[in-house]
């Protein structure tokens, strides 16, 4: 997601990846540095499993596989969950609006003779409450037996300032943080009791980590701007994710909930990584220590990506290769972000969701939204390896509206999806 400003949501959809033959290699054919360190089970070789009491807590054994896709898709096979975006900025006002027809956000109006609204919670008619657009998502997930799932993605957007640092120290401002914490609050009233998963501001902890190893020297508006739910939580981004995660156990409780975790959180990129001399276990330590500050070791799980844009987009688009290797021999390849996955929950002691997996596939001509990637294959080849890593579950979806997505790949996720769940799926603890 670093690569690019722009990712997806409901108004800023997905891009797509490249390769030239679809292979695993990209632009050199995925002739990386070799990897003289794999092993033969890439080192995801579980040492307990990690998944086991939460998907205990929702019924569930198999490693979970769902997606963000629209209501055709969603319907034609068995989903255990299914995710959108909550994005675009938020009202003007300190409170959430009462009404769209009175609401503005970013100086515009969210009636929708306006044209539009950025605040999601006016993504509907006018005439109806805020926060419809959300109801209806829940209760249409949990009609399928569903689980719903938010990306809550707004201090980028609310800012309106350029990804990076500048995003960071965005939070301290206390009048925006008011804001963003009583639009976090409605959104958790929204969802009262049910379950759902909830995921906390991809790639923001990844660029608070590139200002400071330690979240507690960031300063963040928390307490000063949060005094009802977080009155107690310090003014750094350490406590702001504290206090987000306090605050879907007060207003949500039967929601499950995780951070963002950014493979190039530590300024190396992991999943690029072409050198065998790298102590993947030792980034991923790090990042885990950031992230335990900020509180995630209180979550649920820990949300992890592969890719935010599909790899033949990239090599068309930036002429750069995010190809990784499927045979695991040339770095980088599959297995060295399953074992950064892995070493990641073993030191929160949280399981991973893969979240945003690349929708493209080899079959694709390689053209807007219907880019070649080689993830979504591989993922479902080898879900034991996911299992192993203590993966909770694999969720597809274009990072913006140029990507691949479940409608225009010629059905081959879905195709893949339903022979998942006819086969019974893939113990996450074998």
């Amino acid at each position: 997601m670093q690569s690019q400003t722009v990712r997806i949501c409901r108004k800023c959809p997905t891009e797509p990846d490249a390769g030239t033959d679809g292979g695993s290699g990209g632009d050199d054919g995925g002739t990386g540095t070799p990897d003289a360190g794999s092993g033969t089970d890439g080192g995801t070789a579980p040492s307990s499993c990690l998944a086991k009491p939460l998907l205990d807590a929702l019924g569930k054994s198999q490693v979970l596989v769902g997606g963000k896709m629209g209501e055709a898709e969603a319907e034609q096979a068995p989903f255990d969950f299914r995710y959108i975006y909550l994005a675009g900025g938020l009202f003007d006002a300190p409170e959430p609006c009462g009404s769209c027809l009175s609401c503005n956000a970013a100086g515009q109006s969210c009636a929708n003779a306006s044209g539009g609204c950025g605040w999601w919670g006016c993504w509907q008619w006018d005439q109806q409450r805020p926060g419809q657009y959300l109801r209806d998502f829940l209760q249409a997930a949990e009609s399928r037996g569903q689980i719903p799932m938010l990306t809550y993605y707004e201090v980028l957007h609310t800012s309106g300032v350029a990804d990076g640092t500048d995003e960071v120290l965005a939070v301290r401002d206390v009048a925006m943080m008011t804001r963003y914490f009583n639009d976090w609050r409605f959104v958790l009233q929204q969802i009262g009791s049910r379950t759902a998963f909830l995921h906390i501001e991809p790639d923001f902890w990844g660029y608070a980590q590139h200002l400071s190893t330690n979240p507690r020297l960031l300063g963040a508006a928390v307490a000063s701007a949060n005094p009802t739910d977080c009155a107690g939580q310090e003014n750094t981004v350490a406590g702001m994710g504290r206090c987000m995660i306090a605050m879907v156990r007060k207003y949500a409780p039967n929601a499950k909930v995780g951070l963002h975790a950014s493979a190039w959180a530590t300024k190396v990129d992991v999943h690029l990584n072409r050198d065998s001399r790298l102590d993947v276990n030792g980034e991923a330590s790090k990042v885990a220590e950031f992230l335990r500050l900020c509180g995630a070791a209180e979550g649920d799980f820990i949300v992890v990506e592969a890719s935010d844009r599909d790899a033949e987009w990239y090599q068309v688009t930036t002429g750069t290769s995010r190809w990784w290797d499927e045979s695991n021999t040339r770095l980088p390849h599959f297995r060295q972000a399953l074992r950064w996955a892995r070493e990641l929950s073993e030191q929160l002691g949280r399981p991973n969701l893969w979240w945003q997996l690349p929708v493209g596939n080899t079959s694709l001509p390689g053209a807007p939204q219907r880019w070649k990637d080689n993830r979504l294959d591989y993922f479902f080849d080898h879900p034991d390896e996911v299992a192993a890593a203590h993966g909770l579950g694999m969720a597809f979806g274009a990072g913006e509206e140029a990507q691949t997505n479940p409608s225009t790949d010629d059905g081959h996720f879905l195709q893949r999806a339903r022979a998942y769940f006819d086969s019974g799926g893939q113990p996450a603890c074998p």
